[in-house]
């Protein structure tokens, strides 16, 4: 076996792709049943234009740089989505100078159509917004997340990848005879093959596949910090033909305003951390459930930039747990991508941390890594 891809969510199927459409023979292991059921599946489905991030970031540059190729990728497949852009709202003359280094923050990373408006120019793009003025990014869009990670796997089988689901990767190990690593996959049909390329896209648990393969340095595994986000669904229709955000907080973007392809509103995701992390220790099995009572604290946040929204108006919809690197007390940390320059495996490429914006920069993360992994292989 040329190449393996660990993990079928969005960014482990465009690595897929990315190996295959170059000619490598590749596997892609998933441990549950159908591709996307995690991070991947749940998210705000938002294509982000890159402002948020510090300039020269993976984060930075890999965003703008994957927001071009997925608004292409999904016009040449006919992926659903909208490029219906987004306000972010500061709803106090004190967060107006936060909005402008917001802005400038956008400009240095490339993102070069952001538009200050004022507060009555705002009304005028959505009248029932209340704000002191507005940052409108035209790039931001929306996209159907399982069209994509579709269209993305019909792209890489076609190019000859193969899929194995129920195929948790067991444990890894350098093989003393070949170029390559040794990798066993379990479930019901269990593998043992060499594989030449190594893509740990395992999202959730990047880090516990890092610490199941033999001979790598536990030094260099990242804490794993799992933050929760529970999103609640608008009944009625929204009056906004926009996303709106507020300005970002620790942990995430704040509680927004986003809506789906069909114009149904949802808000969230708030930031619940889960526990404090053992790196290379295996985690529980996550709940997804929603507490209804965490809406009540969503209220005051919502009505902050809609003064009107309604009592008893939220439901719980579900809920997203965020692969995160760093805890709550940190700044928000980068994406970290280890090739053979950092553990010395060549071959073998680590994706940690890969959270939003990692379903906007899927495309430029597999060009990055697909390009580590090959020449770490050759070095």
């Amino acid at each position: 076996m040329e190449a393996v891809v660990i993990g079928a969510g969005v960014v482990g199927l465009a690595c897929a792709r990315e190996l295959a459409r170059r000619g490598f023979e590749t596997v892609i292991l998933e441990r549950h049943g159908a591709f996307g059921t995690e991070t991947s599946a749940r998210n705000s489905e938002v294509i982000h234009a890159g402002l948020y991030y510090p300039t020269g970031s993976l984060k930075a540059r890999l965003c703008v740089a994957g927001r071009k190729r997925l608004y292409d990728f999904c016009t040449t497949h006919a992926i659903n989505h909208q490029r219906c852009g987004k306000l972010i709202v500061a709803t106090s003359t004190a967060q107006e100078s936060k909005l402008a280094a917001l802005q400038q923050q956008g400009l240095a990373n490339g993102v070069d159509d952001l538009q200050r408006l004022s507060a009555a120019e705002t009304r005028r793009l959505e009248p029932d917004l209340a704000c002191t003025g507005a940052l409108l990014s035209p790039s931001t869009g929306i996209v159907d997340s399982h069209g994509l990670m579709l269209a993305l796997l019909g792209d890489a089988e076609s190019a000859g990848a193969s899929l194995a689901l129920h195929s948790p990767l067991q444990r890894g190990s350098l093989d003393a005879n070949a170029p390559g690593m040794v990798l066993e996959s379990g479930g019901a049909d269990s593998l043992r093959f060499v594989a030449k390329l190594v893509i740990n896209a395992s999202g959730l648990w990047a880090p516990e596949v890092a610490a199941s393969l033999a001979g790598f340095p536990r030094a260099l595994i990242p804490a794993n910090f799992h933050a929760k986000g529970s999103y609640y669904a608008l009944s009625g229709r929204a009056p906004f033909s926009r996303l709106v955000y507020p300005l970002p907080e620790a942990g995430g973007l704040g509680v927004h305003l986003t809506l789906d392809l069909g114009g149904q509103a949802r808000f969230g995701p708030d930031v619940e951390w889960l526990r404090d992390p053992t790196p290379g220790q295996p985690i529980d099995e996550l709940d997804y459930r929603v507490d209804a009572a965490r809406a009540d604290t969503f209220y005051a946040e919502i009505r902050r930039y809609w003064p009107a929204l309604p009592d008893e108006a939220l439901t719980p919809a579900y809920a997203g747990i965020r692969p995160k690197i760093v805890g709550p007390d940190a700044p928000a940390g980068d994406f970290l991508i280890q090739g053979a320059a950092q553990h010395g495996i060549p071959g073998l490429v680590n994706l940690f941390g890969i959270e939003s914006p990692g379903l906007t920069a899927c495309l430029a993360i597999a060009e990055h890594a697909v390009r580590m992994a090959s020449e770490g292989q050759a070095g």
